[in-house]
């Protein structure tokens, strides 16, 4: 039991290493914003195009930024779910 257990470690922590390496690419306001999240849900990068953006209505970039992070969040969400998906189905087989 200890073996698989160990195993199991190792694979969480490969799994989280690759979750760490996933990026995930949204925008909003057709390109104004940009934002880059890991797997592990880890803000890469936020990028402005001044040329898109209008400064005199900052409630609209503040409603493109409010849509790129939560897109962002649910994408990363999705690709850390189904990395970790088959290791959970084998945490379950572990305790029968």
């Amino acid at each position: 039991m200890a073996f698989d257990q160990l195993k199991m470690l190792n694979e969480a922590r490969k799994a989280q290493k690759e979750l760490s390496k996933k990026i995930i690419e949204v925008d909003s306001g057709d390109g104004a914003v940009i934002v880059r999240i890991n797997g592990e849900m880890k803000i890469q990068s936020v990028k402005l195009d001044p040329e898109l953006i209008d400064f005199d209505d900052i409630e609209e970039l503040e409603r493109w930024i409010e849509n790129a992070m939560r897109d962002g969040y649910a994408k990363a969400q999705e690709v850390a779910q189904e990395t970790m998906q088959p290791l959970m189905g084998k945490l379950g087989l572990m305790g029968q």
